[in-house]
């Protein structure tokens, strides 16, 4: 890799991680529909790691974990308790499911996107995997660290929830599914437009 390939692949990664920073900590990144609040952080994360590869989606998990595990020190109160119970589980359930979140779809994208017959759907894919591998990373790091705990096990209670799957759906509720439509269409539709853009640059930077 050539300085300027270096440099604007630095350009657009920090492109992406002021983007998530953005829609973190703006009203920009929910939209608020009756009770539901639906957030759009997932969106760059998962357009990133499509448009510029899973080691660049793994980076951009990243930040937006990091943002995560920021509010586990006074702006969220489901946070911070969690962090009092297990630091540790805290740190993965925020940071590196995300991490791996971003990672994984890029992978899939890239592995999907080189064939000729699985490209046309590889859009598609790319941009549902994101929100699902987030929502489905968190959730298990969730019952692993603190299924057992009283905090959550009170949580379950309180829903009806007897076993782990059915909290997860509880716990989740519509708003997950509604980011997970939200975030896939809109990183789908982007990702068909500025993938050839994106990838036609690189091309003529490399050369």
């Amino acid at each position: 890799m050539n300085l300027n390939q270096k440099t604007v692949r630095l350009s657009r990664l920090a492109l992406f991680s002021a983007l998530i920073l953005l829609l973190n900590y703006t009203p920009l990144g929910y939209i608020r529909v009756f009770a539901l609040e639906i957030t759009l952080i997932i969106i760059p994360v998962t357009l990133g790691a499509m448009l510029l590869g899973p080691a660049d989606g793994a980076i951009l998990g990243g930040v937006f974990g990091l943002t995560s595990f920021a509010t586990c020190f006074g702006s969220s109160q489901f946070g911070v308790t969690l962090l009092a119970i297990n630091p540790i589980g805290t740190f993965i359930t925020c940071v590196v499911a995300r991490v791996l979140a971003g990672g994984l779809t890029g992978l899939v994208f890239e592995r999907l996107h080189r064939s000729e017959k699985l490209r046309p759907i590889s859009y598609a894919v790319g941009g549902l995997l994101g929100p699902v591998f987030n929502t489905l990373f968190f959730m298990s790091c969730i019952v692993l660290f603190f299924w057992n705990t009283e905090f959550i096990q009170g949580m379950a209670a309180t829903m009806g929830a007897a076993n782990p799957l059915t909290f997860v759906v509880l716990f989740v509720g519509i708003n997950a599914v509604f980011e997970t439509v939200v975030s896939f269409l809109v990183s789908t539709a982007l990702c068909r437009v500025l993938y050839p853009v994106v990838h036609r640059g690189t091309a003529a930077i490399a050369a």
